[in-house]
């Protein structure tokens, strides 16, 4: 393994190890299975695109959702959340980031996704695959997962 992945849950510390132990092409061939792999939305989210935040910063449309499962008696920090996506086949870059994100973070956790460290998507030796400006938009999916994760599990308020 060529170093350890600092401020990652382990799921998605694991997955940056292989994308690092990779050579530049094959790091182009995982991303494009983790493009392929992405689920589809819910029929929820499909029927309701409202519902969806888009991330302006990705070169191409990718609309996100972030639901916490708050149960009853459950830390906070404990709790469960989930992450939907929703990017176009003919964005194979971009459903591959966030098919690594959802691969990674969604399940985990609010401690775990609120502890990922905002600089996570440089620790994946995509630099020399991808341009910098479409590793900017993969920060921004972050950022907005992050965001939306304290958003909703907030205790909400009287």
């Amino acid at each position: 393994m060529s170093g350890p992945s600092v401020g990652m849950p382990e799921s998605l510390a694991e997955i940056a190890a292989d994308f690092r132990e990779a050579t530049p092409s094959e790091r182009l061939q995982l991303l494009l299975e983790f493009s392929d792999e992405l689920p589809e939305l819910p029929q929820r989210y499909a029927d309701a695109p409202e519902q969806l935040e888009q991330v302006h910063e990705c070169q191409s449309p990718l609309f996100l959702a972030v639901e916490v499962d708050r149960q009853p008696g459950v830390d906070t920090a404990d709790q469960r959340v989930d992450i939907f996506f929703s990017a176009p086949p003919e964005a194979p870059t971009t459903r591959g980031f966030a098919g690594i994100l959802h691969e990674g973070l969604s399940g985990r956790t609010v401690a775990e996704v609120l502890g990922t460290a905002d600089e996570a998507p440089m620790q994946f030796g995509l630099a020399e695959a991808v341009s910098p400006l479409r590793l900017r938009g993969m920060v921004a999916m972050l950022s907005r997962i992050k965001r939306q994760t304290a958003l909703k599990s907030a205790v909400p308020g009287p």
